[in-house]
């Protein structure tokens, strides 16, 4: 009788089994997107600043939500961003959604250029998985317009642990040793530091990000607040003072630029072409953001037995709580048809943030996202970084401040630093720039 029962039962399995097509597995797949609707040939139009390889993840990122929702996402990475969004915005043809990168250029666009608020899902997606310092950096005038997407670490520096292994270099803990390396490795006859600071019109934002990665070093996060927020001037001695001491390697040809040339080469080699002397051990130290990740050349290894890895670019004082520079992306919409607020109800999730995460070379601040997610120990590192208590986070500053300085004479002015210009004649240039109330 027991062989029986067991027989119909396997039977009964064995049915359910036969009548599973592969509509059915569709189907199965497609209910974690029921909550978005079918929205049949539908699009959305999207524009952004990520381009190349990290464009076709994201791409990717929504394939099934985009099979199972009807919508197609017509994205456009676009190396002027900035400049195409607000010509598109003047003329009255804006995307159904930008991927802003400054929250500086969301207030801008929010206030008069047809930014719309973020609808009710969205919100409520964004207070219940952000921290209420991730909510501001989309708000404007207590609104908030735009959803965060991705973050990333700004405060890290890429190197080769074999290299390393083979001349017997450490990790430096202080800003003190990290000098001390750099003068090591130059003795032993290697260019320490690469940099590439050419990005098309984003020109020249590497070095914003070492000004400001060295600000919160020297003068701390409550100066850099103050310059961030202006009420302190953008030349003040103490900024002054961070670009003296950036120059201190940037500027010292016996220095940089390992594996291209002098120190006016930085201005025009590629952002995304900068650390790739790494490999080659034509430079040994490369201070760039964890999406850097994204550009080293197919095949190649990253972590502590890798390739190249990444470490943290140390304080000068380590006793005191350790400042991190980061960034991000943020999604606000232009238009509010349903299909538009499906998309943005659907990246303001951890199940959107998860399966980004999955496809490699990308972090979220989202606080529900799987850590079992994160693919790279970069990544990994990212993260602990973004959540560690003893951590003091500070947004870019240049993405904070009004786009005309922060995307406009903060950039081309490194540049003049870089090509020779004393560091006060090019902060007092960008403070005179600065919009009058």
């Amino acid at each position: 009788m027991r062989v029986r029962v067991l027989l119909v039962a396997l039977s009964l399995v064995l049915a359910g089994c036969a009548k599973s097509t592969p509509a059915d597995r569709a189907a199965d797949a497609c209910a974690q997107y029921a909550a978005y609707g079918r929205h049949e040939g539908t699009k959305v139009t999207m524009t952004g600043p990520i381009r190349n390889a990290e464009a076709d993840k994201l791409l990717r990122s929504w394939s099934d939500f985009e099979d199972c929702t009807g919508i197609t996402v017509d994205y456009d990475g676009i190396a002027a961003f900035e400049q195409d969004l607000k010509d598109r915005s003047a003329a009255g043809h804006p995307p159904d959604i930008a991927l802003f990168p400054q929250p500086g250029l969301i207030a801008d666009m929010a206030r008069g250029k047809g930014l719309k608020p973020v609808p009710a899902e969205v919100k409520a997606h964004v207070e219940r998985w952000w921290s209420a310092e991730w909510q501001t950096y989309g708000t404007v005038d207590g609104e908030l317009y735009a959803a965060p997407l991705n973050a990333n670490i700004k405060s890290l520096v890429w190197y080769s642990p074999r290299f390393f292994a083979e001349h017997g270099y450490a990790i430096p803990d202080t800003w003190a040793q990290l000098m001390t390396l750099t003068e090591r490795i130059a003795a032993d006859g290697v260019t320490p530091w690469c940099a590439g600071a050419e990005s098309g019109a984003a020109t020249g934002f590497p070095i914003t990000d070492w000004l400001e990665d060295v600000l919160l070093r020297t003068a701390g996060p409550q100066v850099y607040d103050l310059w961030v927020a202006h009420r302190i001037p953008f030349d003040d001695a103490r900024i002054v003072e961070a670009l003296d001491k950036a120059g201190a390697i940037l500027r010292d040809p016996r220095y940089v630029n390992g594996g291209y040339g002098g120190v006016r080469s930085i201005a025009t080699v590629a952002m995304s072409e900068g650390g790739l002397p790494i490999l080659q051990n034509a430079c040994a130290l490369h201070r760039q953001a964890s999406f850097y990740a994204n550009e080293w050349p197919d095949g190649t290894r990253i972590g502590p037995d890798g390739d190249v890895f990444a470490f943290y670019l140390p304080p000068l004082d380590p006793a005191r709580p350790r400042p991190v520079l980061g960034a991000g992306e943020f999604a606000g919409a232009f238009t509010d048809r349903p299909e538009v607020r499906a998309v943005a109800s659907y990246l303001s999730t951890p199940q959107w943030a998860d399966h980004r995460a999955r496809l490699g070379g990308a972090v979220s601040a989202n606080r529900a996202i799987d850590r079992d997610a994160l693919r790279s120990p970069v990544e990994r590192l990212s993260a602990q970084l973004l959540t560690d208590p003893g951590t003091v986070f500070r947004f870019d500053a240049s993405d904070m401040m009004p786009a005309a300085v922060g995307t406009g004479t903060f950039w081309t002015g490194m540049i003049d630093w870089i090509d020779g210009k004393p560091a006060k004649d090019v902060l007092g240039a960008i403070e005179a720039s600065w919009p009058k109330d």
